[in-house]
């Protein structure tokens, strides 16, 4: 959400916007005492796929009809399969530890939940009256 608390934007309102804001915030934070031969491997990997679940579900926001913000929404489930796998990785390879893993399972498992919602909502809800952004 915006530093004042006032949202320019429709998404900002949206929990799973924010919860995936606040995600890759804690992957920014995890990655960063990765090894540095990991930099363009897994850090890079998990900052790019975590930073697209916020960016996809904002993108998908500006589309006008249901199922193109439903496309979107399905990007940003998909990305958060990846992270799902790469902190399975990074766990094995001793980056994160189990705690770390299962906090960020739980989290991925709660915005997956929410974006079947969004998702099913986009479906039913067709083309918006007033599309106007």
């Amino acid at each position: 959400m915006s530093e004042s608390g006032n949202e320019c934007f429709s998404y900002e309102r949206l929990r799973v916007w924010q919860k995936a804001v606040d995600f890759a915030k804690l992957v920014y934070q995890v990655t960063k005492d990765f090894p540095r031969d990991e930099v363009f491997g897994l850090t890079s990997q998990m900052r790019r796929a975590s930073v697209s679940v916020a960016a996809n579900i904002a993108e998908g926001s500006s589309r006008s009809t249901g199922k193109d913000r439903a496309r979107f929404v399905e990007i940003a489930y998909g990305s958060l399969c990846e992270m799902a796998t790469l902190f399975h990785i990074a766990n094995g390879q001793g980056m994160v530890t189990q705690q770390q893993l299962e906090v960020a399972r739980t989290d991925i498992a709660e915005m997956c939940r929410m974006l079947s919602g969004l998702k099913r909502a986009s479906l039913s809800n067709g083309d918006p009256p007033n599309s106007g952004r």
